[in-house]
């Protein structure tokens, strides 16, 4: 056993690239067979690629997510955009940015007057690109993120979208009358991160925002930014939205992030 870890140590010392390839889950350094890539990295590419196909065709599944929030004692909603399929999701981006005629009509009749001066926050999730982007990281997040927003702001059901863009947001807060609107989104998968979770901060939007006005937090989850320092920016990028009431190119996002 001890000849074979020296082998493998010489060999890795031998290799130009291993020092970086420690630094990035990028395809670099492959080496080649003839004209064309090693097979175990072909194969490797093959199932990447395939896994991100799966990200982008596979329906959301949100029985987890319902279940956490029940437990956790909060309410959710169901909506779905104006795409009747992930078909019509990938051809037509316009209608992922809409409600459908019924799930508009559902928050509406959902939607209550606050009564109170607190913060009110929208938070939308949503399949995007990648509905295991939602599944596999949505729940250790709101897990970190949940129970800091619950102490100051107020937070109206929580807006569970199928097929729907970031933009989807915008009609959810603007109907739910809320000051700041959070999306989490499945992120378009790359060929090493099928599963990473994008967050959009946006200050009182309404239909037709644009997004300049957005912040945004991407590749979140497990080997890209880790939950506790992603609630960090989302905690930082909240205050300082309110604080200056505004978001997007004008918000500058100045936090410095430490794994202490």
């Amino acid at each position: 056993m001890q000849q074979k870890e020296n082998k493998v140590d010489k060999k890795n010392i031998s290799d130009p690239w291993f020092k970086l390839k420690q630094f990035t889950s990028a395809r670099i350094g492959l080496g080649r067979s003839g004209v064309g890539i090693p097979t175990k990295n072909y194969l490797d590419f093959q199932m990447a690629h395939a896994k991100a196909k799966d990200a982008v065709l596979t329906e959301i599944n949100f029985q987890n997510i319902r279940k956490w929030l029940k437990n956790n004692k909060l309410q959710f909603i169901e909506l779905e955009s104006s795409c009747q399929n992930r078909e019509s999701y990938l051809t037509r981006p316009d209608f992922g940015r809409m409600l459908s005629k019924i799930s508009n009509e559902r928050l509406k009749s959902k939607t209550k007057i606050h009564k109170n001066n607190k913060i009110s926050i929208s938070l939308v999730v949503v399949d995007g690109l990648s509905s295991i982007a939602i599944e596999n990281n949505i729940l250790p997040l709101f897990e970190n993120l949940l129970p800091e927003l619950r102490k100051k702001y107020l937070i109206p059901p929580v807006n569970l979208v199928k097929n729907g863009r970031v933009a989807i947001g915008d009609e959810i807060s603007y109907l739910q009358k809320t000051d700041i609107c959070i999306v989490f989104i499945g992120e378009r998968p790359g060929l090493s991160s099928p599963d990473s979770l994008g967050i959009y901060l946006t200050y009182k939007p309404k239909i037709g925002t644009t997004d300049e006005r957005r912040n945004c937090i991407s590749n979140i989850r497990i080997g890209g930014l880790s939950y506790p320092l992603a609630v960090k920016k989302i905690l930082y990028l909240l205050e300082e939205s309110l604080r200056k009431k505004i978001s997007g190119v004008n918000l500058k996002d100045n936090i410095k992030l430490t794994l202490n």
